[in-house]
C-alpha cells in the first residue's frame, strides 16, 4: 500500500524537528526570535516557580505549545533524563533532513562537505556559516560521535544554521557509500601529495573533513576516491578544520 501525501507531508516535518533540553538551552532558544518553535516540553515535576515561570512566560508570549509530561515520558523525549533539567523544546528546521534525501533535494549536481567526527560545537557553527556563504550545497552531518546541534553552534554559525541543507545520518559510511556510485569524494588530509587546487572537480562532488585531532577516520578514508591536503607555507602542518571548510566554500 503506498504512503499518502498527507502522512508523508507529516512524516517529512517531523523529520526537519530538533530536539534540545535543559533549562538554560530552552531560555536561550526561546529568546532567539528568528527561531520557529513547534513545541515546548515540561515535566510536571518541576516546580513552578523562578527559570521555570520565566521559560512558561516567553514561551506563552511567543505563542508557543507547553505540553506537560510526567519525568519518564519527557526523558523519552530529550533522550537524556541526567541532563534534560525537566525542559525540552522542538526547533522547526525545514533544511534539517535525513541523508537519503540529498539527491532527491539537491538534483544531479552538487558540493558537499561530510563531517567525520567535527567534536568543537564552534567548529561545527563555523562550518556551518562558511558553508552557507560559499559554494556549498549542503553538509552531511553524523549524528553519532559528533558534534550535536546545540545553541553553542547556532551562536557560533551566526544565525546560518537553518540557511543551509544539513543531511542528517548516524555515521557517514551508509550515505558517502551510496553517493560513491556517481559522485567524487576526496578526504582532506595534511599528508596528501595532491592539493585541493591540483584537482578539476566533477558535478557532484563531497568533500570530507575529519575529527579535529585525528582526522579522516580509516573506515570512512576507504570511502574516498582520493586525499587532498591544503598547500601550506613556512612550515605551518595544519589548519583548523573550520578554516579548512572555509578554504573549500570559496574554492573555484
Amino acid at each position: 500500500m503506498k504512503d499518502s501525501q498527507e502522512y508523508l507531508n507529516k512524516k517529512a516535518f517531523f523529520d526537519s524537528i530538533i530536539t534540545l533540553y535543559g533549562r538554560n538551552v530552552v531560555t536561550e532558544i526561546l529568546d532567539d526570535e528568528t527561531i520557529e518553535i513547534h513545541k515546548l516540553h515540561l515535566a510536571t515535576s518541576n516546580r513552578d516557580e523562578g527559570v521555570i515561570l520565566e521559560i512558561k512566560g516567553v514561551a506563552e508570549q511567543r505563542g508557543v505549545e507547553i505540553k506537560m509530561h510526567s519525568k519518564e515520558q519527557l526523558s523519552r523525549i530529550s533522550k537524556n533524563a541526567k541532563q534534560d533539567q525537566g525542559v525540552a523544546i522542538d526547533i522547526i528546521a525545514p533544511n534539517y533532513q535525513k541523508s537519503d534525501k540529498i539527491e532527491a533535494t539537491l538534483g544531479d549536481e552538487f558540493r558537499l562537505l561530510a563531517l567525520d567526527g567535527v567534536q568543537n560545537p564552534q567548529n561545527l557553527g563555523m562550518i556551518v556559516r562558511s558553508a552557507a556563504a560559499g559554494k556549498i550545497d549542503g553538509i552531511i552531518l553524523p549524528t553519532n560521535s559528533s558534534a550535536k546541534i546545540s545553541p553553542l553552534v547556532i551562536k557560533a554559525s551566526a544565525g546560518t544554521l537553518f540557511k543551509i541543507p544539513i543531511f542528517y545520518c548516524k555515521t557517514l559510511e551508509a550515505p558517502l557509500a551510496t553517493l560513491a556510485e556517481n559522485s567524487e569524494i576526496y578526504a582532506l588530509s595534511s599528508h596528501a601529495k595532491d592539493d585541493i587546487y591540483s584537482v578539476k572537480t566533477g558535478k557532484r562532488v563531497v568533500f570530507v573533513l575529519g575529527n579535529e585531532s585525528e582526522g579522516v577516520s580509516p573506515a570512512v578514508s576507504r570511502l574516498c576516491n582520493k586525499s587532498l591536503s591544503i598547500p601550506m607555507q613556512r612550515g605551518v602542518e595544519s589548519l583548523n578544520v573550520a578554516v579548512t571548510a572555509a578554504l573549500l566554500a570559496f574554492m573555484k
